[in-house]
């Protein structure tokens, strides 16, 4: 069961079909060149975009990570072989149960999300995306926590700065570096 001092990756669950995925076989998939820098976390949460109808625009599941390795697209979705990605490398993330949060965090005024580095504490009180923006002197140890879980990351190590910045935009930077092809 997630809790406060958990580090949640809230990424984007693009459709009900992941979801199923996720639920069924245990994984998640990220492509390489979107992913977020650090992907070692305790718990995924998954927003659900308006590709879930009414129930879009939420965060309602998380699930604990076990685990992750590098495949292509084409072995982790081999119905997808023609896929005009098939060949990308994707991260698989293997997850334990999915489980749904008390209460699903709305997205009120965010409808675009694509990671964001939170908190159990955080994820467990939030009403609203907004709400998962961690802040203060709590942004440095979570700043501190991806320094670390980067530095220990088996497939993926990267040399994050020292500077307080925020996770979002951490997340933004990253995500502009590796299309940049840095």
């Amino acid at each position: 069961m997630l809790s406060k001092t958990d580090l949640v990756l809230v990424c984007v669950m693009p459709s009900p079909r992941d979801m199923e995925l996720a639920r069924l076989l245990g994984w998640y998939r990220i492509p390489l060149r979107r992913a977020p820098k650090v992907i070692s976390v305790d718990y995924l949460a998954f927003y659900q975009p308006s590709a879930f109808g009414q129930r879009g625009g939420q965060i309602e599941f998380v699930a604990p990570v076990h685990g992750h390795e590098m495949l292509t697209r084409a072995e982790l979705l081999r119905d997808e072989a023609d896929h005009p990605r098939a060949h990308e490398e994707y991260y698989k993330i293997q997850l334990g149960a999915l489980e749904k949060l008390p209460v699903p965090v709305k997205a009120a005024k965010w409808k675009r999300l694509t990671f964001l580095y939170t908190t159990g504490e955080y994820l467990l009180a939030a009403e609203t995306l907004n709400d998962l923006v961690v802040k203060d002197d709590e942004r440095k140890l979570l700043w501190q926590s991806l320094r670390e879980r980067a530095q220990n990351a088996d497939l993926y190590k990267v040399d994050l700065p020292e500077a307080d910045v925020d996770p979002m935009l951490l997340a933004a930077l990253l995500g502009m570096q590796k299309l940049r092809g840095k």
